[in-house]
C-alpha cells in the first residue's frame, strides 16, 4: 500500500484523535499498540515538518541600498 503524504495539520488532528482513543482505555491491547505506533510515527513526521519549516524562516534586514536582504534566521536575538 502506497503512503500518501498528509499535511502537518492533518497529522496533528489524527494524533489528537489517537490520544483521545487511548485515553478512553477501551481499545484492546493489540489495537492500542497499533495506535501508539501510528502516533509515534506521526510525532516523528510532524517534528521533521517543523524542522524543515524552521530552516525556511528568514529574517529580513536592510541592505546598504535600503532594500531588504534575506538573512538566515538565528533564534535568540
Amino acid at each position: 500500500m502506497a503512503k500518501t503524504e498528509i499535511s502537518f495539520e492533518q497529522s496533528m488532528e489524527r494524533l489528537d484523535a489517537i490520544v483521545k482513543q487511548l485515553e478512553k482505555g477501551e481499545a484492546p491491547l493489540g489495537e492500542s499498540l497499533k495506535l501508539f505506533e501510528e502516533g509515534t510515527a506521526l510525532i516523528a513526521a510532524c517534528g521533521k515538518m517543523l524542522d524543515e519549516a524552521e530552516q525556511k524562516v528568514v529574517m529580513l534586514k536592510k541592505g546598504e541600498n535600503g532594500e531588504p536582504v534575506e538573512m538566515p534566521f538565528e533564534g535568540g536575538e
